[in-house]
């Protein structure tokens, strides 16, 4: 499964916006995906790309849930159980020689790549779809995972490295006086892509959980200068070495809050070599943008999913929502049975995320995706006495900008905006209109009259 046929499958339905224009690289795509990314988020492709006449580049490609299930052929909350089994049950790629990504294959020099300056402060282009593969030095242990890249020059550039897997890979490599070989895979299948956002144990392989995805369809190649994996249906690979010792300053970057990260000294990467199509599609993602949300949300919203289903009877819907971030707030929808289970959803989804900074729970008769019925479930079924739960100093997450840099301490709050047992149901219950047969007859015609003028 590559990117070009999902792409493809996308375009029949209506869900594709092809600009016409010469777009600059230089802030004028992104201005234009932001803008789009506030709406229906369709995907945008930028035909005319200035100082690139044979790419084109491609964005907001995961901007929506509904095209996310659509890439793994799903609906609604089977993508948490398929996310879970495929973390529990990874399934090894199978390897092939050839590929279309191998149809060029040169030395490096990133300029050639219509590579993003997506904000006005950025401290330069940054790569931000990179699904970035790697190997342990005894080729045991394999890690994928998405980092954002800033282009120091033709040659090099700076990886943002947290303390994850791997970190911890590039560490035994440091260990061993050596650099760390690395693919950096731009422009692969969504599922790909989630995959890579998603938390395995360390140990188990994303490929394996990309493939158990996509029913066993993924299919790696190995790179030509190092012994490295990467996905055989990307648009264009860059093999390259994280350095053991050298170091350049990276950022400012906007990250997943919309506000600007800062800049940290990080490892350099040198890319010793190229392949790609002859002509391949860059896939630019909108820092904060939805895209960027889904990615790094949905994997976590089915951890909060299997960690509350532990607690209580049934979960029906997880929201990591777009206001806080698709990070830092979650809104579960449960079946509540008794009293207390609404606070043991909410320690459970704090548990499960530790990034989590505020947690909802509502019943579910509520739409856990509008923040309208959220915000009346709150108003009408919440005393903060009562339902309030409050956890102070403890660890969050870093992007948040109010949270503590030095420590990462935060305070963390639940919010039980269930129905208390203790009272009739009826007396939380929304008013409703019967809808005769008739009524719905003349809002249709009401409706037609109203569009046609």
């Amino acid at each position: 499964m590559s990117l070009r046929d999902f792409l493809e499958q996308v375009e029949k339905n209506g869900e594709v916006i092809h600009v016409e224009d010469e777009v600059s690289p230089d802030l004028e795509a992104s201005a234009i995906l932001q803008i789009f990314s506030r709406s229906e988020s369709p995907i945008i492709f930028f035909d005319n790309v200035r100082g690139y006449k044979d790419t084109k580049i491609v964005g907001n490609i995961c901007g929506t849930r509904k095209r996310l299930y659509m890439a793994l052929g799903i609906t609604g909350n089977k993508i948490y159980e398929k996310i879970i089994e495929a973390m529990n049950k990874p399934l090894e790629p199978s390897i092939v020689e050839d590929s279309p990504v191998k149809e060029v294959s040169e030395e490096p020099r990133l300029s050639r790549i219509p590579i993003l300056r997506h904000f006005e402060r950025d401290a330069g282009p940054y790569i931000t779809s990179a699904v970035v593969s790697a190997r342990s030095p005894d080729k045991r242990i394999e890690n994928v995972s998405i980092h954002r890249l800033l282009v120091l020059d033709d040659r090099r550039l700076a990886i943002r490295l947290v303390p994850r897997h791997l970190f911890k890979l590039w560490s035994m490599a440091k260990e061993n006086d050596k650099d760390l070989d690395i693919a950096i895979s731009i422009g692969v299948h969504p599922a790909v892509l989630l995959a890579a956002a998603s938390s395995p144990p360390f140990g188990v392989s994303e490929f394996g959980v990309a493939n158990r995805l996509l029913e066993g369809r993924l299919k790696l190649i190995r790179c030509e200068e190092i012994d490295v994996y990467a996905p055989a249906e990307s648009e264009i690979i860059l093999e390259g070495r994280i350095s053991r010792n050298k170091v350049a300053p990276e950022g400012p970057f906007v990250d997943i809050t919309g506000t600007y990260d800062a800049q940290r000294l990080q490892p350099v990467v040198e890319i010793i070599r190229v392949m790609r199509r002859e002509k391949y599609l860059y896939h630019a993602l909108l820092p904060g943008g939805p895209e960027h949300k889904l990615l790094m949300g949905l994997p976590r919203e089915a951890a909060i999913y299997e960690a509350v289903s532990k607690v209580v009877p049934k979960v029906k819907a997880v929201n990591l929502t777009m206001g806080g971030c698709g990070w830092l707030h979650a809104v579960i929808s449960i079946e509540k049975q008794v009293e207390g289970d609404s606070k043991n959803a909410i320690l459970a989804a704090l548990s499960a995320h530790p990034s989590l900074k505020h947690v909802v729970v509502i019943d579910d008769d509520i739409d856990a995706f509008n923040p309208e019925e959220v915000e009346w479930a709150i108003a009408t079924r919440f005393q903060a006495d009562e339902d309030l739960i409050m956890v102070c100093n403890v660890r969050g997450s870093t992007l948040d900008p109010s949270a503590d840099m030095e420590t990462g301490l935060t305070t963390k709050v639940g919010l039980d905006a269930t129905r208390p047992l203790k009272y009739p149901k009826e007396r939380f219950e929304r008013a409703r209109i019967p809808m005769t047969s008739r009524v719905m007859s003349i809002i249709e015609k009401l409706k037609k009259s109203v569009s046609s003028n």
